[in-house]
């Protein structure tokens, strides 16, 4: 792997990805062995290393199938040296009522349902990889400027690197993805008026090894198991309350968040700086365009109550690798931004990205609705769910990425 100094420097690639991030990085690294010619463009320096001493307050809850992807990419290993939690149950309740559903690993024979980790690990376990590879080329510190394509190659101006030029241009830049604007696909946006406030905690009582999630009034609340005892905070509610919560000392923080998780774990003893972020629903109307394709938060984000929002990237980046590495093995369709290609990979993820997204804002919506028979209504469901062991086991195995159609390097 390359670092950008030179004007010497190629400037023509296969793919060109826009944006340095975890599902940038993952797409690059499951590229790699492709012979492909990759350039990846990010107008920050990502994260490259991990700081042991300190728990970073944003974090994933990476399924069993992102954990497959990682590992056949060579990367899983690190990320258990560095830190990975798993969790092995998920206790869900509702604030409003009697309403409980538990999932545990071991009714459906797997050793964990996931694993919490921080992105940074994920960030810089991606990066360290990268390095091993002499068909990368980074362009960091560059800001894309310019983007025109044509029947041959897709160009892109850089702020501090001339122009690049490239077969496929790839946004993996986020939820205000420029590769998006600048090719004019448009995205159907849906503001939860929400707020998440997220921070690490360390609590009087063990986690378990459990994820647990009260569902409020004002939205839902979620302590993740990390290592030590510490459980990852991620708090959604409303832009008033989370300004409230943010202007707080530690010790009323403290106290306000053990009062809103019921002391689940006992008093909340200590708690990190804490971060917070607008909460949205958004979904690209194509995710595709000739040498254009779109991954990750770029393509579409998630309400964070599933913590599905990093797997449905993982799961973009491994699927259009393995769509973009059966092209380039295909001699007589080679042209791996050929649109006929890239509308393969969008048909197979649109469909399974909008479901997740449309079930989410179903969630938040039934969650989010106090009205007293609808309230009754979802308690009454929540427990018969409970009790319905079938049913409740095919909900978890299919959100764990143990079913369901995936690329190849996410399937057992």
């Amino acid at each position: 792997m390359t670092n950008s100094a030179t004007k010497s420097q190629n400037t023509a690639f296969d793919v060109i990805i826009v944006g340095g991030g975890m599902v940038g990085a993952l797409l690059a690294n499951a590229l790699a062995d492709s012979g492909l010619s990759i350039a990846m463009i990010d107008k920050n320096q990502p994260t490259t290393t991990w700081d042991a001493s300190r728990f970073d307050c944003r974090v994933s809850a990476v399924t069993r199938a992102s954990q497959r992807i990682f590992e056949s990419v060579g990367v899983w290993g690190a990320i258990e040296k560095m830190r990975a939690s798993p969790f092995r149950e998920m206790h869900v309740w509702d604030a409003t009522g009697n309403g409980v559903i538990h999932f545990d690993s071991a009714d459906i024979g797997e050793p964990c349902l996931g694993h919490i980790i921080e992105n940074s690990v994920i960030q810089s376990a991606l990066m360290a990889r990268l390095r091993q590879f002499n068909n990368i080329t980074l362009f960091f510190g560059n800001k894309p400027l310019q983007l025109s394509n044509d029947d041959q190659f897709a160009q892109l101006q850089l702020e501090n690197h001339g122009t690049l030029s490239g077969k496929l241009i790839v946004g993996a830049d986020g939820a205000n993805s420029w590769v998006r604007q600048a090719v004019g696909i448009t995205v159907n946006t849906r503001d939860y008026r929400q707020t998440a406030v997220v921070t690490t905690v360390k609590t009087e009582k063990f986690h378990q090894e459990t994820a647990w999630q009260r569902f409020t009034p004002t939205g839902p609340l979620a302590f993740l198991p990390l290592t030590d005892g510490y459980s990852s905070i991620v708090w959604s509610t409303t832009p008033e309350q989370a300004e409230s919560l943010l202007a707080m000392t530690d010790q009323d923080f403290n106290v306000a968040l053990g009062d809103a998780f019921e002391h689940k774990l006992g008093a909340i003893i200590e708690s990190g700086e804490l971060a917070s972020f607008p909460l949205k629903s958004q979904h690209a109307d194509n995710y595709v365009k000739h040498r254009i394709a779109l991954v990750g938060d770029a393509a579409h984000t998630i309400h964070p109550l599933a913590g599905q929002g990093a797997n449905l990237g993982f799961a973009d980046a491994a699927t259009l690798a393995e769509v973009l590495q059966d092209y380039a093995n295909d001699a007589s369709a080679r042209d791996v931004g050929n649109y006929s290609a890239l509308r393969r990979y969008e048909r197979w993820r649109k469909g399974d990205n909008l479901a997740m997204l449309t079930t989410m804002s179903a969630f938040k919506t039934l969650f989010g609705n106090q009205q007293p028979l609808l309230s009754s209504l979802r308690n009454m469901g929540l427990n018969l769910l409970n009790n319905a062991t079938p049913a409740k086991n095919l909900i978890i195995r299919h959100a764990m990425g143990l079913m369901g159609d995936l690329p190849k390097i996410a399937k057992r």
